[in-house]
């Protein structure tokens, strides 16, 4: 059940005529009133022949008029309207019930508290089956205004109660962290003009498609400009940026004015404080002994940052803004990636774009290689290869589970909603993205000899998951894959390890998949030569200031076998 408090309005006639009206489209039947403050004594236009709209507006607003004779100012934002809508499963409630709901909505908003004689005047019209519109005047019989700060909120956890005390469809509690729902007036609009979004929407979908492509809010506001964005920053007497608003071009008031909206009005998260924190972050200094990779691109480059969220997400602060920084990554890969998986990528954006936004505040400065690996990607100049793209769609799917899992720790419902439908998305262009290297590399698998060292190899290595792998359809590729590796110097048994190690195998629709992602990933790089590497880092340390001396490497080269772990057997 949602009810949706609308602004305050000053025409309470007007409102009136709209819900006995017969709507926009035809769609109001047998408008009447099923509650209000004194029943006894309303008249009621839709059951009484003789009563009028102008009668039932001016009993209204008696005490708005009383209080306006009596002070100098008059009210003017008086007229309170909240629909009360039920979900489309939601049996028919007959209107004795749809009463006694609106009694406790406007209980809880604070419009009419039980047992209080003096509150204010309101009805609720009823005009459909699955909705009843509540309409109060917010002057109290004493004169005073009631007290409705918070009252969206304290409505909506009315709403929760109802849903289990009337066996209705249970909705999830909200944060203060979703978009605003388009108004009726906005949805008309772009009805009449031919738009499939209203402004709003169309908005915050270019400015996070900005995003990625933006170190500052300068240079975010710039890209939009030049996206045909129209802009009016709010500038200090110094010249400061304060913030910004920004229109569609087309949309224009009554008077032909553009109409323009400030970004914390789109979305919750598009404010100017939030964006500058979240844009504005520096490189975090180098280690003097930390691994150099080899050049990569920027699409390995973004699989690597993803690879070490899964040993950030203890800290919450940390957790969110990894969260925020992987909903920036993934725009960025929709807008690069090849047109066949565009709409699916596209898709799992949009769904993570409220998984992105919590109340937890995110120190975005642990986020940075994140960010700018999807700011690397938006400004790529060629697309990726099949593998690589393979293994970036693969690691989003797992960075995506690891953020409903945090979600659902932190009892955030809509962010892990958003999230798993996420995941959703993401697991169709990873099967996408990953088709043509599979059907060429079952064209060439190994010998049977080989393949069973490998399965050897699989069982050794893993075996809680062997059994799934090895009856994997993917299986004949993924051989391939470790003898391709183990051709290039790297020892499979330690691959496997590693490629388990980083991704849990047990959530995988297909694990045998998901190694080969990891694998070709892991093993596009020759073989590190240890006693090689153990001389670099021996020279570095040497060569290192003396607060470093003597200090291990924060990272240790990848394929390096652990102390004590038994050697793969030929």
């Amino acid at each position: 059940m949602i009810a949706a408090i609308k602004p305050a309005g000053s025409n309470t006639r007007g409102l009136l005529a709209y819900l006995y009206g017969p709507g926009r489209h035809d769609e109001h039947l047998d408008p009447h009133l099923v509650a209000g403050f004194a029943m006894l004594c309303m008249p009621d236009p839709g059951r009484d022949q003789n009563a009028t709209l102008t009668q039932l507006a001016r009993h209204l607003d008696e005490p708005v008029r009383l209080r306006n004779s009596e002070f100098g100012k008059p009210v003017t934002d008086h007229v309170w309207h909240c629909p009360v809508r039920a979900a489309p499963e939601d049996r028919r409630l007959s209107d004795t019930e749809w009463g006694e709901i609106a009694q406790r909505i406007v209980h809880a908003a604070g419009i009419a508290p039980a047992g209080d004689d003096l509150a204010c005047r309101w009805i609720a019209v009823r005009h459909a089956d699955d909705h009843i519109h509540i309409l109060a005047t917010t002057v109290r019989e004493d004169g005073r205004r009631p007290k409705l700060h918070g009252s969206g909120i304290r409505v909506g956890d009315e709403c929760r109660k109802i849903e289990k005390d009337y066996g209705l469809r249970q909705l999830k509690k909200g944060d203060n962290t979703a978009a605003r729902r388009p108004t009726q007036a906005e949805m008309h609009k772009a009805e009449r003009l031919g738009w499939e979004q209203t402004s709003r929407a169309w908005l915050q979908d270019r400015i996070r498609a900005a995003i990625p492509h933006a170190r500052s809010v300068e240079e975010l506001l710039a890209y939009l400009e030049a996206d045909d964005i129209l802009v009016k920053p709010r500038l200090g007497p110094s010249g400061d940026l304060l913030g910004y608003a920004v229109g569609r071009p087309g949309d224009v008031n009554k008077d032909g004015e553009q109409i323009y909206h400030p970004g914390g009005k789109i979305a919750p998260d598009l404010t100017l404080p939030k964006l500058m924190a979240r844009l504005e972050t520096t490189a975090p200094a180098e280690h003097p002994t930390a691994r150099r990779n080899h050049p990569t691109t920027p699409w390995h480059q973004a699989t690597d940052a993803l690879d070490a969220l899964h040993s950030d997400m203890a800290d919450t602060t940390h957790a969110q803004a990894h969260i925020t920084a992987l909903g920036d990554l993934l725009e960025a890969t929709a807008q690069k990636a090849p047109v066949g998986l565009r709409a699916e990528l596209h898709s799992a954006s949009q769904a993570f774009a409220r998984a992105q936004r919590s109340q937890i505040r995110a120190d975005h400065q642990a986020a940075h290689a994140l960010r700018t690996a999807a700011r690397d990607i938006a400004g790529a100049v060629t697309g990726p290869d099949g593998s690589a793209l393979a293994a970036l769609t693969a690691a989003l799917v797992w960075a995506a589970i690891l953020a409903a899992r945090w979600h659902d720790a932190q009892g955030h419902a809509h962010q892990t909603d958003a999230a798993l439908q996420a995941i959703r998305h993401l697991q169709a262009a990873t099967d996408t993205a990953l088709a043509p290297t599979l059907t060429e590399l079952e064209t060439r698998h190994p010998k049977q000899e080989t393949r069973r060292t490998l399965a050897n190899d699989v069982r050794t290595a893993i075996p809680d998951h062997a059994d799934r792998i090895l009856t994997d359809t993917a299986w004949p590729a993924l051989a391939t894959v470790l003898a391709d590796a183990e051709a290039g110097g790297h020892k499979p048994h330690q691959l496997l390890k590693e490629a388990a190690a980083r991704r849990e195998l047990g959530t995988a629709h297909s694990p045998a998949r998901v190694l080969i992602t990891r694998i070709q990933h892991t093993s596009r790089n020759p073989a590190p030569n240890r006693r090689a590497e153990a001389a670099r880092l021996r020279s570095t340390m040497m060569l290192a200031p003396s607060g470093h001396q003597g200090q291990r490497p924060l990272l240790a080269p990848a394929c390096t076998t652990p102390a004590g772990q038994r050697q793969r057997q030929r």
